[in-house]
């Protein structure tokens, strides 16, 4: 059930059949010359139409927007602060308490690491908020990653390589332009740098040329499985 294209009357009936939400964290954010800014969106919200497509479960529409600090000095990149990434999260999922959802599940398409503990902070905060909510939090990236381990053939593949071209070839294969070389990046260890783009000149952590469009159909069959196993756990789970 996507709420995007649901009227009013389709939501109040759907609250009949679940009180489970998906609710989809992107980004715009570089991914190399070759994929589009929007491809940690259009992955998280792939698998939330490919979940709800075999169980009752609500979609919500896609948050476009995170924050982004190994990429932000990469072209097309639009970042916001983490303490703006909480109150969205915490708003949204206020609203949607006061709409009868009990059960959200937050999945997030970009991985980076401040971006995933602000929405983590943030579930904790509402946990403790809302006493019948029931939260998870999950990095798309972490599960394609572990649950398609014996697909992908690049050894520490995280960003724009592998993994994600494959994705956005199965699913927007008109939105690819080409491929990339190969690359990791050399950022110092443990100093801070103010131009990023000097330590990851590509944008590319992995190797895309890896890439194939059967491997990313399999990859988000693999995330959708997971995630209706996270759903029905999460309907059940008891503190």
């Amino acid at each position: 059930m996507l709420i995007a294209e649901m009227t009013m009357t389709e939501f109040e009936e759907g609250l009949k059949k679940t009180r489970s939400i998906f609710i989809p964290f992107g980004s715009v954010e570089e991914h190399g010359p070759h994929l589009p800014l929007s491809t940690d969106t259009i992955q998280a919200y792939a698998v939330g139409k490919g979940a709800a497509q075999q169980i009752p479960l609500f979609v919500a529409p896609p948050i476009h927007y995170g924050s982004c600090r190994s990429t932000s000095c990469h072209p097309g990149t639009i970042s916001i602060s983490t303490k703006t990434l909480k109150y969205l999260l915490k708003d949204i999922v206020r609203s949607l308490y006061k709409q009868g959802l009990r059960n959200f599940i937050v999945l997030t398409g970009h991985a980076g690491g401040s971006h995933r503990m602000a929405l983590q902070d943030a579930g904790e905060q509402l946990l403790a908020e809302l006493p019948e909510s029931r939260i998870a939090v999950v990095t798309e990236y972490e599960l394609a990653k572990n649950e398609g381990k014996q697909l992908i053939e690049t050894p520490g593949d995280a960003h724009a390589g592998e993994i994600e071209t494959s994705r956005i070839m199965h699913s927007h294969p008109q939105l690819v332009k080409g491929t990339a070389p190969e690359e990791y990046p050399t950022f110092p260890p443990g100093i801070l740098v103010r131009n990023k783009r000097k330590y990851w000149p590509g944008g590319v952590w992995g190797d895309p040329t890896k890439a194939t469009a059967e491997k990313g159909k399999r990859l988000e069959e693999l995330v959708v499985t997971k995630v209706i196993e996270l759903v029905k756990l999460l309907e059940r789970f008891e503190e």
